[in-house]
């Protein structure tokens, strides 16, 4: 009997987290300590009632109750107190739409980030690698958070307008990003508007971030409407704006809710991932010796990458498979049922608010042993088991599955073989690693590293090897597992 059949005979369990709060519910909890409020949460069941604010809640803690709310998007559509945040930034774009409109959406956008596309980004990855670092000093500070975030930001922006964004405006969607995501944090686990009316500084700082996001937006459209058109993202939606016989001509707000959200979720995330990784690899130096071994040998003397070194960066991408298992951005996402329907043995009503943390699963003793312990070994080629796989989902599941799964592990893998390539990061003297400051998004948000030189060994002695390993082993499986940033489009 397979393991499939036998989770379909499992009794699934269900209670309710103590330590209500009148009107605020667990949102103490959430804020103060959001990781230790979820570990302690599968004592209580395998599903386990919450409350945002005063709303009921129900978190899934096991991998297959995962999948069988993300696999049914019909009865489990995007939708709870986090989209409702999110559709006032993104609009009605392809992470926040509901599912009927889901399908036309995805199928606009789903050439640019095809993998035969993808592989075409490779270059312009490590083109950005290359210049954020060129001017890192042997023995300085490096500002690692903000300079992935420039990375990451200068990477999508070249993939949706072909050109960068200036140094001015990065800046800008860096800063105005950090106020977003801590505002949309609390107005999630404290969904009572009422509270962000109030004229306090937060919800200016707030308000503010969202205009200027949405004004760089605006001014890359009308910067692009003056120019010649080009083989871009943008240019596709532009085009689409027309209409073509087959799908309804998009309007000009389905542009900018596109735009936006695919300027976002491929900046955000994304730099937070690397910056996690620089850390836990300079607080693991035998994963960090492996490493430079392979960039040694696949890329000797510290050359730029190409579309053909990826299949043997294969521990590079394992070191960026394990990151996003053991500090995963995206850590807590909601659904909306959408009628009434039973999960683990619970009636849940229409409009019942259902989360779910890639966090809690990816640190689940269960899946992974000691999930705590940083190991990029552990997705080797033929290492990781069936339920490791089910249960890694960085990228979501089922058809709202990340759009740009595959890009986002290709800009990852790239950028850290061409900057670790080059350079070794460490942590300065007197580091102490201090629980991430709760957001929409968990990382480290300033993190600083000194920066030093890295000796490569002989290049007689360091060779491409061309063998039948391949990376692909370490992606999670594109049906059932993986959503980048925010969860899934």
């Amino acid at each position: 009997m397979n393991g499939a059949a036998l989770e379909k005979k499992r009794t699934w369990t269900a209670g309710a987290a103590p330590g209500i709060f009148p009107l605020l519910g667990h949102a103490i909890a959430l804020y103060r300590r959001p990781l230790a409020f979820l570990h302690s949460l599968p004592a209580h069941g395998d599903l386990v009632e919450i409350r945002l604010g005063p709303r009921r809640a129900w978190l899934v803690c096991h991998p297959e109750l995962a999948h069988e709310v993300l696999m049914d998007p019909y009865t489990f559509d995007k939708g709870g107190p986090l989209y409702d945040r999110l559709g006032r930034l993104m609009g009605d774009g392809l992470v926040t739409c509901r599912q009927p409109a889901h399908r036309d959406k995805r199928r606009l956008l789903q050439p640019a980030f095809r993998p035969s596309h993808v592989a075409a980004y490779t270059q312009l990855v490590a083109e950005e690698a290359e210049s954020v670092c060129e001017g890192w000093q042997p023995g300085g500070a490096v500002p690692v958070t903000e300079a992935m975030t420039t990375l990451t930001t200068r990477v999508i922006s070249r993939v949706l307008f072909s050109d960068a964004l200036d140094d001015t405006t990065s800046a800008q969607v860096r800063d105005s990003l950090a106020d977003v995501v801590r505002g949309l944090f609390v107005r999630t686990v404290v969904p009572v508007d009422a509270l962000f009316r109030l004229p306090v500084p937060a919800n200016r700082r707030y308000r503010h971030a969202l205009a200027r996001l949405h004004a760089v937006v605006d001014a890359a459209i009308a910067e692009r409407r003056r120019g010649a058109a080009r083989d871009d993202v943008l240019g596709t939606l532009l085009t689409a704006t027309r209409g073509d016989g087959t799908r309804a001509a998009l309007t000009d707000q389905e542009v900018h809710d596109h735009l936006i959200t695919l300027l976002l979720t491929g900046t955000e995330t994304s730099a937070l991932s690397l910056a996690s990784a620089f850390s836990l690899l300079a607080r693991h130096p035998e994963a960090e010796r492996s490493l430079h071994a392979e960039l040694d040998t696949v890329l000797p003397g510290g050359r730029r990458p190409g579309p053909g070194d990826l299949p043997d960066l294969v521990r590079t991408r394992c070191v960026i498979t394990e990151t996003l298992r053991h500090a995963s951005p995206g850590w807590l996402f909601t659904r909306v049922t959408t009628r009434e329907t039973e999960l683990a043995g619970c009636r849940l009503p229409a409009g019942a608010t259902v989360l779910y943390s890639p966090y809690l699963l990816h640190h689940d003793p269960a899946s992974f042993p000691d999930p705590e312990r940083f190991d990029p070994d552990r997705w080797l080629p033929g290492r990781p088991t069936a339920g490791q796989r089910r249960a890694a989902m960085p990228f979501s599941a089922g058809n709202r599955k990340c759009l740009g799964d595959e890009f986002a592990m290709v800009e990852a893998t790239v950028a850290l073989a061409t900057i670790a390539g080059r350079v070794r990061l460490r942590h300065r003297p007197g580091h102490v690693a201090r629980a991430p400051r709760p957001a929409i998004t968990l990382g480290p948000r300033s993190l600083v590293m000194a920066c030093e030189d890295r000796p490569h060994p002989p290049s007689d002695a360091a060779h491409p090897v061309r063998g039948p390993a391949t990376a692909a082993p370490c992606a999670p499986e594109r049906r059932t597992a993986g959503d980048h940033v925010v969860d899934g489009a």
